[in-house]
Formats: C-alpha cells, sequence, structure tokens
C-alpha cells in the first residue's frame, strides 16, 4: 500500500520524491500531506464505476420521433421522457402509429420535492397549473395516434389538493376523445390522501402506477422526506380497492446499495397489497450532485429478479438494466392484457 503510495505520489505535479524500495523496507523523504494527497485521490478513482456496456442506447431518431417532438414542442407538453433523460426514448417514440407510446408530464415541469436520484427540477412554489394542459394533452395523444400513454406528474404539495382534479381531468378528456387510448396514470403519492387517489383511481384510467422506487432501508436516503414506502404501499393498494378493476404497478430501482433480502421483501409487501405488474432497472447517476450508483447489476441479474418476481406471482414483469416504469415492451403487454380481461367481463355480464 504505502509503495503504491510513493510511486503515485512522485508523479503529482510539485512533488519530488526519492525513493529506495527494497522489499519490504522503504526509506523516502516524503510528506504525510504529499500521502494524504495521493490517498484522496485514490479514493476518487474507486468511487468512479466504469458504466458497462449494456448500458449504452440508440440515439433518438426517425420520422415518428421527430414527429412526437415537435407535437410537444408546440403544445408546450413535458415528457419524462425527456426531462428525466430516459434511455428508450428512441426505442419509445421511434414506432409505427399504434405501436409508438409516451410519457407525458403533467402540472409542470418543477416539483417540490427533492428526491436525490431525480433530476427533474425543484421548487417550494413552483408555476401556477396550466388550466389549458388536460385539453392540450388530449388533442396532442389524439394527434399522435398512441395505442397507450403514461400520463405522470411532479409532485405539487403546495395545491389544496396537491394536483389530484387535474389529475383526473386530464384522462377524462383523453378517454372521451380517444376511447381505445389504454391510460396510465403514474401518480404521486398525494402524501397518503385516500380522496385524492381515489379521485385519480375512478376517473377512467386502465392502469394505476406508484413507484416504491428502492427497498425499505433506502428510503429516507433516496426519496424526498415527505415519501415513505408503508405510504406507497397504501397508496397502491386503495386505489385497487376504491376500483377493483384497475391493474396496479409500481417500480423499483437497482444499483442504490439494497441487498438481495430487501429486494424479495419489497416484492413480497407489494405481493400483499395484490400488486400487479413490477419494472426492474439500473439506477443511473443524472449528475454528480445526486446520488452515486453503489452497483452496476449484469443482465443475468436482472433475469434472476425477473424470474423470482413472477414466481411470486405478479401478473407481468420487466426487468434490464434500461428498463423503466414506463417502458414500451411493458406498455404493449399491458394494453393486451387489459383488453382480454376487459372481453372477459364483457362475456360475463
Amino acid at each position: 500500500m504505502l509503495r503504491s503510495v510513493i510511486l503515485a505520489a512522485r508523479r503529482l505535479p510539485g512533488i519530488s520524491l526519492q525513493a529506495n524500495v527494497s522489499n519490504s523496507h522503504i526509506c523516502a523523504p516524503f510528506s504525510s500531506e504529499a500521502v494524504q494527497v495521493v490517498i484522496k485521490r485514490n479514493e476518487k478513482v474507486k468511487e468512479r464505476l466504469a458504466k458497462p456496456a449494456w448500458l449504452k442506447a440508440e440515439m433518438p431518431s426517425g420520422e415518428n420521433y421527430e414527429k412526437l417532438r415537435n407535437t410537444v414542442r408546440s403544445l408546450k407538453l413535458a415528457t419524462v421522457c425527456e426531462e428525466a433523460r430516459c434511455p428508450n426514448i428512441s426505442e419509445c417514440w421511434g414506432g409505427a402509429k399504434e405501436t409508438a407510446t409516451a410519457t407525458i408530464m403533467i402540472m409542470g415541469d418543477t416539483c417540490t420535492r427533492g428526491c436525490t436520484f431525480c433530476s427533474v427540477k425543484t421548487s417550494r412554489a413552483p408555476a401556477p397549473l396550466d388550466p389549458m394542459e388536460p385539453d392540450n394533452v388530449s388533442k396532442a395523444i389524439k394527434e399522435w395516434g398512441l395505442a397507450y400513454v403514461v400520463l405522470t406528474s411532479v409532485d405539487r404539495d403546495e395545491l389544496p389538493d396537491q394536483g389530484s382534479a387535474h389529475f383526473a381531468e386530464t384522462v377524462r378528456l383523453l378517454k372521451e376523445r380517444v376511447p381505445k387510448l389504454t391510460v396510465e396514470c403514474l401518480t404521486p403519492d398525494f402524501r397518503g390522501n385516500q380522496e385524492f387517489i381515489e379521485k385519480v383511481a375512478v376517473s377512467g384510467l386502465d392502469v394505476y402506477a406508484h413507484n416504491l422506487e428502492t427497498v425499505k432501508r433506502l428510503q429516507k436516503r433516496v426519496r424526498d422526506y415527505r415519501a415513505g414506502y408503508d405510504q406507497s404501499l397504501e397508496v397502491l393498494r386503495y386505489a385497487k380497492q376504491v376500483n377493483p378493476k384497475l391493474v396496479t404497478k409500481t417500480s423499483l430501482m437497482l444499483g442504490l446499495g439494497e441487498e438481495a433480502h430487501e429486494i424479495e421483501e419489497a416484492l413480497q409487501d407489494l405481493r400483499k397489497n395484490d400488486v400487479d405488474v413490477i419494472t426492474f432497472g439500473q439506477y443511473l447517476r443524472p449528475s454528480k450532485k445526486h446520488r452515486k450508483v453503489d452497483r452496476y447489476y449484469t443482465p443475468e441479474e436482472f433475469a434472476h429478479w425477473q424470474a423470482v418476481a413472477e414466481g411470486m406471482g405478479f401478473k407481468y414483469v420487466a426487468s434490464g438494466p434500461l428498463v423503466r416504469s414506463s417502458y414500451k415492451a411493458g406498455e404493449l403487454f399491458l394494453k393486451g392484457y387489459i383488453e382480454e380481461k376487459k372481453a372477459v367481463d364483457v362475456a360475463k355480464a
């Protein structure tokens, strides 16, 4: 250890060392300050994890991608695909008509919370809601000809109803203008307020999603202090209680420092609350200001957790390094599942 410190220190600008290294005997007139500098530099090197090859994504391009992006700009809409720098934007936006999917972020692009993993802007006092947004969103989705859309939002803790009425109105207009559209809502936790959860759950959506994000132990380190493990589980449970026809969905990021037994505990708790769908994805650090990646999971490890979750009874599991909560392959599967479920219900009636 000391030998490597000395050899590294000799390469530092402004530091001159004379060292005579023989077996374990070291004789060198160097300062403790120089050693500390080298140790700190070595520690920084260790902190930087090389990003594996399997985390490379395609650059977004294509006619349909350009069409969706131009509509987003013209109607001043925000998408999680862009705001959260999703690596799957090319795959999701680039699909042909009736297969492309998108995640629209309503209620502005500024969140009242500050989670350590998220790149979305934060403020205690975001701009007021745009009253025309529900109308603009429904027009855009109709124009795009999407098969599946995900509506999500920033947290708006400063609003009396935390934006739940705005969320519900957007769903209502979407279903009115595009009846065959499958709508997923990836919602905030509404601070656990059942009135607000119900308002969205009965608005006409097909999939009620709310992300648990990480295991129980890491909640306070990863999420804003107003979020919580038990609160998120209760959101998912109550949404299905007030609307049993809903498919409920959540997501876990891996690579934050969680242990295997903690992932299993989270899966068990989700199934106890009758959650239907789960996705696993690799946590990727948005910037140096955000929480560091603890480690990168291999594709084989993601396959393992998919098998574990499927064995526990989840109706659908998407698991992979670049999988995100809103993921095209999963969305198209869910659309087929929901349509089949509706057909069964009609036959029974």
